[in-house]
């Protein structure tokens, strides 16, 4: 049966969400239902997941709030989707303590971790997994986590996958490392702008803006369509991990990559501070034979300075 919730006038509970807590507090004082929704059938819990309002949300949940209640236009989003979709991690965490149900599928056949997973959201994967979300579960067109997170190329995410037992089913190491190098010979700065411009057309009342964005070894790349104001009104990111991700998955299968094939990884993107970088020189420090010490000595005399420098921090590992 389905159940129907009082719709707030006035949205004031709603309103609260944005206003802080101790608005929220008198409210629900007040005797505001906690379960009520707006006038597109929005829970004030979802908005306030939704919306990265963790103080917010673990109120709300205190007063009654249903963590697995869905909800939205045809009751089909659940607040901890709508929280990990953003990564909103504390969100999530406060969530899934008040009981909600890490694997529980929205509209659509989406969960939790496949929002995650399929936007790079490693600490946000991080804590599903450790509350027991299956990383093993198809996505709703039947794709694996694992390859859903080689394919976004967020390392991070994919030793987390890894780390709970992602790689076990058959075939899913295999699977995952083809498409890790799929990705490595795509252009992502040229597929995402095509992407935008076919979906909005190549005009001149707009521009392309290509942002690239590094943390913790990890890069992440945007391209957006800006007005003519500077106002960005759509984009595409992508992270750009793939060569690290393949390394890794060669490394869970005892696979050796060419020398060459590791260069060309550690250089596509970047230099040192990235992940692609250090992940193909700690392969061949692990080799540590002379065929390595060779191809790194022979990266030293190339006319490419960064080919030079790859081959350099090779040798300094190899000690």
């Amino acid at each position: 049966m389905t159940r129907a919730y009082p719709v707030v006038d006035g949205q004031s509970l709603f309103d609260a969400v944005f206003e802080g807590e101790d608005a929220v507090v008198r409210l629900l004082r007040a005797g505001v239902p906690v379960e009520s929704s707006d006038e597109d059938g929005v829970s004030p819990l979802y908005l306030a997941a939704v919306s990265d309002r963790p103080g917010v949300v673990r109120l709300l949940l205190a007063a009654g709030a249903d963590p697995d209640r869905a909800c939205g236009p045809e009751a089909g989003d659940l607040p901890i989707c709508g929280a990990a979709c953003g990564g909103h991690t504390e969100v999530v965490e406060a969530l899934l303590s008040a009981g909600a149900r890490p694997d529980l599928r929205e509209q659509f056949g989406f969960t939790a971790l496949r929002w995650a997973v399929g936007l790079g959201h490693a600490g946000t994967a991080r804590t599903l997994l450790a509350h027991g979300a299956d990383p093993c579960l198809p996505g709703p067109e039947g794709e694996a986590p694992l390859f859903l997170a080689a394919r976004r190329g967020s390392l991070e995410t994919v030793r987390a996958l890894l780390h709970h037992g992602a790689g076990a089913p058959e075939g899913a190491l295999e699977e995952a490392l083809d498409e890790a190098r799929r990705m490595l010979d795509v252009d992502l700065e040229q597929e995402m702008r095509g992407g935008l411009l076919e979906a909005y057309g190549d005009t001149d009342a707009h521009r392309v803006v290509v942002h690239r964005a590094v943390v913790d070894g990890g890069e992440t790349l945007t391209v957006e369509l800006v007005r003519g104001n500077g106002e960005p009104f759509a984009g595409q990111d992508q992270q750009t991990g793939h060569g690290a991700i393949a390394t890794l998955l060669e490394d869970e299968l005892g696979l050796l990559a060419p020398f060459e094939e590791l260069a060309r990884r550690a250089l596509r993107s970047g230099g040192p501070e990235l992940d692609n970088w250090h992940a193909s020189a700690e392969a061949l420090r692990e080799r540590g034979d002379e065929e390595t010490r060779q191809a790194a000595t022979a990266w030293c005399a190339s006319g490419d300075p960064l080919r030079r420098a790859f081959g350099a921090d090779v040798l300094a590992r190899l000690g």
